[in-house]
C-alpha cells in the first residue's frame, strides 16, 4: 500500500498535523442538520492524524465539550487527499 498524500502530494503519517480543506463525501447529505453542521465546522481547522486505516486513509477527530469542560460529542473523519493539506510535517510526540 502506498503512503497517503495530501492535496499537494506531500506524504501524510500518523502524528502529522493537517488542515481540513473541505469535505467531499456524499454521505454528508445523509446526516442530520446538526451532525452536518458539526462536521462542516471542522473545515479550516488543523488536526493531528490519529490513524491510517487498512485502506491507507488518514483519520482525524474533533471533540466538542459541554459547559463543564467534559467531552460530550466527537466525530472522526477519514480524509481523501484533496480534503487535507499538511501544515506541520513533524510528528507530534504526545509523550514529551
Amino acid at each position: 500500500m502506498k503512503a497517503p498524500r495530501d492535496k499537494n502530494g506531500s506524504p501524510v503519517a500518523v502524528g502529522m498535523r493537517v488542515r481540513l480543506l473541505g469535505l467531499s463525501a456524499q454521505w454528508l447529505d445523509d446526516l442530520s442538520d446538526d451532525e452536518k453542521a458539526g462536521l462542516l465546522s471542522m473545515v479550516g481547522e488543523v488536526f493531528e492524524i490519529e490513524e491510517i486505516d487498512e485502506y491507507g486513509q488518514p483519520w482525524v477527530r474533533k471533540f466538542w465539550f459541554d459547559e463543564d469542560g467534559e467531552a460530550c460529542a466527537f466525530h472522526s473523519i477519514g480524509l481523501e487527499a484533496q480534503e487535507m493539506e499538511v501544515v506541520d510535517a513533524a510528528v507530534v510526540d504526545e509523550d514529551r
